[in-house]
């Protein structure tokens, strides 16, 4: 990956007490609205994944799935969403899992893969890990491979990367604290 021609960090806001006091929400969208920025982002996240040739990206509603799409695009593979309860249609697997204030659910359809198929997950922000090890658990119970899971943010002060057991994961903007 070659060097940016601008510091991606500069496209990060920071929100404190949201969505809750104590929280430091990460805002992401100065990134997406820079055409230069998003593609640069894009690019380099693709670059990190292209090593592990996946068939296929599984991406966390919703900010993964801004991601996601324009990975598939460059890499030309297809897209797995990873949705909210409720939200797909047809037999799904589910999981319910603690974020750091509180609980939500997954779901993926029982059909997006197959054995033999390489996946490799996106998502927005790692933090504690508990939502990328929800949705690697659902991959797997149909039936393929998680190679890699790669993030645009990482909160690295959370170790969330340590709840992914096996896993290769990247991520584009490490954050210290």
């Amino acid at each position: 990956m070659s060097a940016p021609p601008f510091n991606l960090y500069d496209y990060i806001r920071d929100v404190p007490d949201f969505p809750k006091p104590g929280i430091v929400f990460k805002d992401i969208t100065p990134l997406l609205k820079s055409p230069e920025a998003y593609r640069f982002a894009l690019d380099s996240m693709a670059d990190l994944i292209r090593p592990h040739q996946p068939t296929h990206i599984a991406a966390i509603e919703s900010r993964g799935f801004v991601f996601a799409g324009g990975i598939c695009e460059r890499l030309e593979v297809g897209f797995i969403p990873l949705r909210k309860s409720g939200k797909l249609p047809g037999k799904t697997h589910s999981a319910v899992y603690q974020l750091e204030y509180g609980t939500d659910s997954l779901e993926i359809h029982q059909d997006a893969t197959k054995v033999l198929d390489r996946v490799v997950l996106v998502d927005d922000l790692l933090a504690t890990g508990g939502t990328a090890t929800a949705a690697v658990n659902l991959i797997r119970q149909t039936g393929a491979e998680v190679v890699a899971a790669c993030f645009a943010l990482e909160l690295c002060f959370l170790e969330g990367r340590k709840n992914l057991h096996g896993i290769e994961v990247h991520s584009l903007l490490p954050v210290a604290d």
